[in-house]
């Protein structure tokens, strides 16, 4: 149930976006979330079916990119993009060390969105 907040905080940002640009509506709204990120993509239109009723964004269709987890060694400081179910046995390439800082993998944001 943690989609909820996070999509009605995407909502009000379309919402507010839409305003401030006179559409009249949206009709699909494109996210990029982390491959970590636990938001299932299922619930995620499904709450925004429900909480979008009577708005500029009833009936726009989620467009959900899974991004790459990015993590940076914390020796060398490369910067290196795996699968998730290549972290647990993950080794710098170019050093060999096996801690790392997790840069990107948890994240949402709104790349776009198309509209009229």
């Amino acid at each position: 149930m943690h989609e909820l907040p996070v999509i009605q905080s995407i909502l009000d940002i379309v919402l507010n976006h839409a305003r401030i640009n006179h559409v009249t509506k949206v009709h699909s709204i494109s996210l990029a979330i982390g491959e970590l990120s636990d938001l299932q993509d299922e619930w995620l239109q499904r709450y925004f079916d429900y909480i979008s009723k009577g708005t500029l964004a009833e009936g726009a269709r989620l467009v959900i990119e899974r991004t790459p987890v990015v993590l940076k060694c914390g020796q060398c400081a490369k910067e290196i993009s795996v699968k998730q179910g290549e972290i647990k046995d993950m080794v710098c390439p170019e050093c060999q060390n096996k801690e790392f800082t997790l840069i990107a993998g948890r994240d949402y944001f709104i790349k776009s969105m198309e509209a009229q």
